[in-house]
């Protein structure tokens, strides 16, 4: 074998290794960006089993305290409307939002997390509510649930940000728009929202007013 065609096998072997374990990262990347995608939609899966939660559990509240004597209406009015504008909050299925969607399900959120936190101030003027077991343990669960969405929220948040992250790094930037890897949209850090509303109550007392807890 001459020394040129030596020359040329040589090139054309390193060329095969070079596109070879080119091929390798960009599969490996390209696997990777899945995982991570698979791993938002899952978590977002979370954060709205989690928000369905606390939703489900208004009607039975506002069944209890409507049970109160000349309980305040506006206040169950606001709870039921707040509720319901959540229920017109339209999300893609299977998948996690955009920017603008994930701003109207957060505002539609909080206008209901604000109404829930007024009803159960509203709750403390009145003694035989607050003696009632029903409505203790729906207490318990609503703030067992806020609980469970600023975690739901929180893990969403950290695996939106790798994801985020992954997409534009090198080589998953050179291929990943055109293959429809596009950056995920995630929580954003407004005053009040990643903290669960919690109001504290003195069971044991008729007077005392309702302690906020921070």
């Amino acid at each position: 074998m001459t020394t040129p065609l030596k020359i040329i096998l040589g090139v054309v072997a390193v060329g095969f290794l070079f596109l070879a374990g080119l091929a390798i990262a960009l599969i490996g990347s390209y696997n990777g960006l899945v995982a991570l995608d698979q791993g938002v939609s899952s978590s977002w899966a979370n954060v709205e089993t989690s928000y369905q939660r606390r939703a489900d559990l208004i009607p039975n509240l506002v069944a209890t305290v409507s049970g109160a004597a000349n309980f305040e209406k506006s206040t169950l009015t606001d709870i039921t409307e707040a509720r319901a504008k959540v229920g017109q909050v339209t999300l893609p299925a299977g998948t996690a939002p955009t920017q603008a969607q994930l701003a109207a399900f957060q505002q539609a959120q909080a206008g209901l997390g604000g109404a829930l936190s007024r009803l159960l101030v509203v709750a403390e003027k009145y003694p035989d509510l607050k003696a009632s077991e029903n409505f203790r343990d729906l207490q318990a669960q609503i703030e067992g649930t806020e609980n469970r969405i600023a975690v739901a929220r929180n893990n969403f948040n950290v695996v939106a940000q790798q994801y985020n992250t992954a997409i534009r790094r090198f080589p998953a930037v050179l291929y990943a728009p055109l293959l429809g890897f596009k950056e995920r949209a995630y929580f954003a850090a407004a005053a009040g929202a990643e903290t669960a509303p919690k109001v504290q109550f003195d069971f044991n007392s008729n007077s005392n007013p309702p302690t906020p807890v921070k």
